[in-house]
């Protein structure tokens, strides 16, 4: 490339773009990794391919980029993929970056007016058969499990009118029921949301459609057995505002959280909206149903995260200078005049959370995530500076009582999103292994390091080096070798 990229906190320490493919065979073992894990690990993140067309970019903008772990009979390798979505392979052509700014196609250069802007960058999701990389504002790209060849982009076979789709639907692991949603379905900053259900072969079962109390960013879901619940942050989108060249969303402190609250199978005049104080609904641990209660698990951040999203004066919280609340919200699904019930779970800066995927919607104990801990050390002269999101503890939470088990990972290195992998298909709840990326930031390089969930102060029973550094994902999960057999 002629043009290289800009040395901004988005392109920089551990983040600076990767934009290897390749494979990686036999990974060195500290450890063992414990004989009954069979399966794959897939992440997925942004790394920009080309420097961008603006000179900078929003951290989210950048390609979508897999990360896949097998792991079988003690053994590790790693492939590493580029989703070629149609917007990655116009950059290709051209040697250079097409795209402006976050989800503004008013910026996007004249060559690529009709070019999909889709990045599958947040989310990989394994189901009948595909595997589907997935970010919010367009519909998926479907990719082959094994190989990570990218086959298509993915609209269950033309059943799904919605111009997006959900980074974050949620699986039924009894039924394999898959469940979704789209906000600003109908184009960009619409306040329409539709929420589709597909059966295990990929058949869709239901759909509706209805308007949002204001256009704002609904990056998350939860299912419990009965109802489906969009939590809708302040983060309000504007065509006006991008027409300008600006950014789609905006902070609004003077607006409510919102939690969507619909009946599995109902229609639009069925949907309730539980309004809460100002504040950010982050992502969802789990959702369950008792005695005609909903209750909902996620942490709350009590003011804006994401400073590339100030509010209309430019002002946003310094990063790292709050935290998050884990709360349980309580909907009584009996009285039509009732309001959300916050119960706060922990305090602890705690986010990207997973559940026991076999507890999905269902009645739980346990939570992993990985936190910011402030008390524990960090070494900036060896480890360099703190840019954005920071984490260093992977920890299994007990949900009842918000008691956590924890493992620091040093005082040079930081965590990506934890995954969760129960020891067989009908262990105890919990009874697995918490997998996740650490970066060794002195080495810049990374490893995958695996903790028993039930023992995580205990540390790593096995620690999987790499030899290459992987900048920060956002989301994956844990697909078992028999779900993808």
């Amino acid at each position: 490339m002629t043009t290289p990229f800009p040395k901004s906190p988005t392109f920089s320490t551990i983040d600076e773009p990767f934009r290897f493919e390749g494979d990686l065979y036999d990974l060195e073992i500290e450890g063992q990794i414990p004989p009954e894990l069979d399966g794959t690990f897939y992440s997925v993140g942004p790394d920009q391919a080309y420097p961008p067309k603006m000179g900078d970019a929003n951290p989210f903008n950048g390609d979508g980029f897999v990360r896949a772990f097998r792991i079988n009979n003690g053994f590790c390798d790693l492939k590493l993929r580029y989703v070629m979505t149609d917007r990655l392979r116009a950059e290709r052509e051209a040697r250079r970056g097409l795209f402006g700014e976050y989800r503004n196609r008013y910026t996007d250069d004249e060559s690529v007016q009709n070019v999909n802007r889709a990045v599958a960058n947040t989310n990989v999701v394994h189901h009948n058969g595909k595997l589907l990389a997935m970010k919010e504002d367009q519909n998926p790209y479907a990719l082959d499990p094994y190989t990570l060849e990218t086959l298509e982009q993915y609209t269950w076979g033309g059943q799904m009118e919605a111009t997006s789709f959900t980074a974050h639907p949620k699986i039924d692991y009894e039924t394999g029921e898959f469940i979704g949603y789209s906000y600003a379905a109908k184009g960009e900053a619409t306040d329409d949301i539709a929420i589709y259900s597909f059966d295990k072969h990929g058949n869709k079962t239901w759909e509706i459609w209805f308007k949002s109390p204001y256009p704002g960013m609904i990056h998350e879901c939860a299912i419990s057995e009965n109802y489906i619940i969009l939590p809708l942050m302040p983060q309000v989108m504007s065509d006006e505002r991008i027409r300008r060249g600006g950014i789609l969303f905006q902070w609004e402190p003077s607006l409510d959280q919102v939690y969507i609250v619909c009946p599995k199978g109902g229609d639009a005049g069925d949907v309730r909206f539980f309004h809460a104080p100002n504040a950010m609904p982050g992502h969802v641990v789990n959702a369950f149903d008792d005695n005609g209660k909903l209750y909902l698990d996620l942490p709350v951040a009590l003011d804006n995260v994401f400073w590339f999203f100030p509010d209309k004066d430019g002002k946003f919280p310094p990063p790292g200078s709050f935290g998050t609340e884990v709360t349980r919200w309580c909907f009584d699904m009996n009285d039509k005049n009732s309001q959300a019930s916050p119960n706060v779970i922990s305090t602890m800066a705690a986010e990207f959370p997973h559940c026991d995927d076999r507890y999905v919607g269902k009645p739980y104990k346990y939570g992993f995530m990985q936190a910011s801990d402030p008390t524990q050390p960090y070494n900036p002269e060896r480890a360099g500076p703190i840019m954005g999101f920071f984490f260093n503890t992977f920890l299994t939470m007990d949900m009842s009582t918000g008691k956590a088990d924890t493992w620091f990972c040093g005082d040079t290195s930081s965590t990506q999103e934890p995954v969760f992998a129960p020891k067989s298909a009908n262990a105890p709840e919990g009874d697995g292994y918490v997998l996740g990326i650490v970066n060794r930031r002195d080495e810049n390089r990374s490893d995958l390091a695996i903790l028993d969930a039930m023992n995580m102060s205990e540390g790593p029973v096995a620690n999987i080096k790499l030899p290459v550094r992987l900048k920060y994902g956002i989301h994956g999960n844990w697909v078992p070798a028999s779900a993808l057999a």
